[in-house]
């Protein structure tokens, strides 16, 4: 009895160590690449372990790699892994870059895919070109009319230029910049309603795709519509501010005006003031006259009646010009 107790727990031990070391060397990983013909020593597996390296994140790219007839060596493969590339996607663009004869080599697709482009999404991009479409660009002829243009532009991957080439964005904004170009080189925007292609024309023959990872094929207008008449809301909005800035002058000029009269009126009390106080010092100028014997009696007597004289006769005056008006206004009745 004891014998079989010892043999059960012998085998489970057994059993145990070797789960254990068949989860940390790859057998069954090992034993699918030899029947593939993938040369894969089992000690290059257990490294992979010992580097933190998933084997089977190298071991079915480089699998599939060989069927498709790639001689990858699983080193670059490892390395590639390691430097935080994609090792899957780039195996798949290698294979997709040698059914289209493009001549995509292991180093430049590596380099693209470190870059953070999706080299994959480029090599089928080289061999399908894409599409990309722009926002309404408004842009003004010379008549002052708004066109609103939106572009087509057929674009293929440029494997040569994916590392350090603009992308969709450069590529968008040229074109906007070509388009706002000729638009505005337009006399009218009849031309450009009338002759679309002109943009595509003059917009392709610019060479928009320097500098960038894509080649321009094909420009296409596909959209194109009138918008505001910017020349007319220009002049309107021209007139109006002349008319705030001449309003401005002449709320000035009245502002001066108001100053010169009241100024005015300040020297008129002024005057008036001085000359009451003029009025003031001639009856002690008459007194110290009299108590001199500079005038006589008579003579302040013939004063007194010029003086009456004037108010009567001011008084006179008075009551002609008011019977005048009141015949004015009977006549206007």
């Amino acid at each position: 009895m004891p014998e079989i107790v010892f043999l059960i727990v012998a085998i489970a031990v057994v059993f145990i160590v070797l789960s254990i070391i068949l989860s940390f060397i790859p057998v069954g990983l090992w034993i699918t690449a030899f029947f593939s013909g993938v040369k894969v020593g089992i000690f290059t597996l257990v490294g992979m372990r010992f580097r933190r390296v998933q084997p089977s994140r190298i071991v079915n790219p480089l699998i599939k790699a060989t069927k498709a007839g790639l001689n990858l060596d699983i080193d670059n493969l490892e390395a590639h892994y390691l430097a935080g590339g994609d090792v899957n996607s780039l195996v798949d663009a290698l294979i997709a870059a040698q059914r289209a004869e493009l001549g995509l080599e292991f180093e430049r697709a590596a380099a693209i895919d470190l870059a953070g482009r999706n080299v994959l999404e480029a090599v089928q991009v080289s061999v399908n070109p894409k599409v990309i479409e722009t926002p309404k660009i408004a842009a003004v002829a010379k008549d002052g009319i708004e066109v609103m243009v939106k572009a087509r532009v057929t674009v293929r991957a440029n494997i040569e230029r994916l590392v350090g080439g603009a992308g969709e964005e450069t590529i968008i904004a040229r074109v906007g910049e070509g388009i706002v170009t000729t638009v505005g080189s337009a006399a009218s925007h009849k031309d450009v309603l009338e002759n679309p292609d002109l943009i595509s024309r003059t917009v392709l023959g610019k060479g928009l795709d320097a500098g960038t990872a894509f080649e321009i094929l094909s420009i296409d207008i596909a959209d194109i519509d009138v918008g505001r008449n910017i020349g007319a809301q220009l002049q309107t909005d021209q007139a109006e501010a002349d008319k705030r800035i001449a309003q401005a002058k002449a709320e000035e000029r009245r502002a001066m005006a108001v100053a010169k009269e009241q100024e005015m009126k300040a020297a008129v009390v002024e005057m008036k003031a001085k000359v009451v106080e003029a009025e003031a010092e001639v009856p002690r100028a008459m007194a110290a006259a009299l108590r001199e014997g500079k005038i006589g009696v008579m003579d302040y007597h013939n004063l007194q009646n010029v003086v009456a004289d004037t108010s009567m006769r001011e008084s006179i005056a008075k009551i002609n010009k008011d019977q005048d008006s009141e015949t004015g206004k009977d006549l206007m009745k």
